[in-house]
C-alpha cells in the first residue's frame, strides 16, 4: 500500500500545504511517495526529498506543466496513478481544480477535505459548515483524497533523504491555455500559512475604518488580514482576504476576530486557531462560544487600544 501527495510548489520551493498533506499520507499506512509535476522544477523536487517520512520523490519535468493547468496535471496524475492505493491532494484552489478530474478518470469517488484518518479505508471529514463530522469508508481500489491542511500537523520540511526519480513529462492536453495571472502582492503573511491573523467585521462600517482600526494591529503583531465575509460583500476589505466556508480556512497560532459575530460560515473557516480572541460589544455573539479569550467592549476603542499596548 503506498500512497501518493500531489505536491503543490512555485517551481522552486514546496509550499506549507503539502507538509500538512504528507502527514495525512503517512496516517493512511505504507510508503509516501511525493509527485512534483511542472517545469524546470528540480529545486522543488530536492526540497520535497527532504520531508520527513517520503520514501521517493517523482519529478515530472515539461513545459505543458509550467503554468500547473488541471488538465495537464491530471494528465501527469493518472500517468502513474496504478502504482498507488491512495492519491492525496491539499485542499487548496489547485487540489480542487485537479483531483475531481483524477477521480472521474478513475471511476472512483472523490473523498473531500478528510480532517482524520481513521483506518486506510476510513476517513473523517466536517459537513453542514463544520457542525457535523462526517465518516466515510470507501471500498474503491485507488482513493483520491482532498485533504483539509487545518486537520493536520505539518511534517518535518527537513530530515527525509528521498530518492527522486524522473517521470516523462506529459504533452499538452490542449484543452486549455494560460492566458495570465493577477497577483496580489502583500508585504503582510499570506492568510493560510500566517502564524497570527487579525480579522474584521461588518461592524467596521467602512473600507476606510477597516484600514484604520485593524491593520496597525496587523502590522504590530506581523499578521495576516483577513475578514467576514458581510465584510468583503460590503466592500470593506479585498475579496481574498475572505475567511470562512466560502472563503479561506485557516488555523493560525492566533486569530483576533474584531466586530465579527460569529456566523456558521465564518466559524467553518477558523474554530481550529490555536487560540482565539474575540472582540465585540454584543455579549450573545456567537463568535464567544469558540473564543477562548473574549472582550465586550467597543472595538473602536479596544483595538486601538490594544495597538497601543503591544
Amino acid at each position: 500500500m503506498t500512497a501518493l501527495v500531489i505536491a503543490e510548489h512555485d517551481h522552486a520551493s514546496i509550499k506549507p500545504a503539502t507538509l500538512n498533506t504528507v502527514t495525512a499520507a503517512l496516517a493512511c499506512g505504507g510508503e509516501v511517495h511525493v509527485l512534483v509535476a511542472g517545469a524546470n522544477a528540480a529545486e522543488a523536487a530536492k526540497a520535497a526529498a527532504q520531508i520527513a517520512g517520503v520514501t521517493k520523490v517523482i519529478a515530472a519535468d515539461s513545459p505543458s506543466l509550467a503554468e500547473n493547468l488541471a488538465e495537464n496535471v491530471a494528465a501527469q496524475v493518472l500517468a502513474i496513478a496504478a502504482n498507488y492505493s491512495h492519491i492525496l491532494f491539499p485542499s487548496t484552489a489547485n487540489g480542487k481544480n485537479v483531483a475531481p478530474r483524477v477521480a472521474a478518470k478513475l471511476d472512483v469517488a472523490q473523498i473531500s477535505d478528510i480532517t482524520k484518518v481513521d483506518s486506510p479505508d476510513t476517513f473523517e471529514r466536517p459537513i453542514y459548515a463544520g457542525n457535523a463530522i462526517a465518516t466515510v469508508q470507501s471500498s474503491d481500489a485507488t482513493k483520491v483524497i482532498t485533504v483539509r491542511t487545518t486537520g493536520f500537523d505539518a511534517a518535518a520540511a527537513t530530515g527525509g533523504s528521498a530518492a527522486i526519480e524522473t517521470a516523462e513529462g506529459v504533452a499538452d492536453s490542449g484543452k486549455s491555455s494560460f492566458v495570465g495571472r493577477e497577483v496580489t502582492k502583500s508585504e503582510r503573511p499570506e492568510l493560510t500559512a500566517a502564524k497570527i491573523i487579525v480579522s474584521g467585521g461588518r461592524a467596521l462600517g467602512s473600507a476606510e475604518k477597516f484600514q484604520e482600526v485593524m491593520a496597525p494591529l496587523a502590522d504590530k503583531l506581523n499578521a495576516g488580514l483577513g475578514a467576514s465575509r458581510a465584510a468583503v460583500d460590503a466592500g470593506y476589505a479585498p475579496n481574498d482576504w475572505q475567511v470562512g466556508q466560502t472563503g479561506k480556512i485557516v488555523a493560525p497560532q492566533l486569530y483576533i476576530a474584531a466586530g465579527i459575530s460569529g456566523a456558521i460560515q465564518h466559524l467553518a473557516g477558523m474554530k481550529d486557531s490555536k487560540v482565539i480572541v474575540a472582540i465585540n460589544k454584543d455579549e450573545e455573539a456567537p463568535i464567544f462560544s469558540v473564543a477562548d479569550y473574549g472582550l465586550v467592549a467597543d472595538l473602536f476603542v479596544a483595538v486601538p487600544e490594544l495597538t497601543n499596548t503591544l
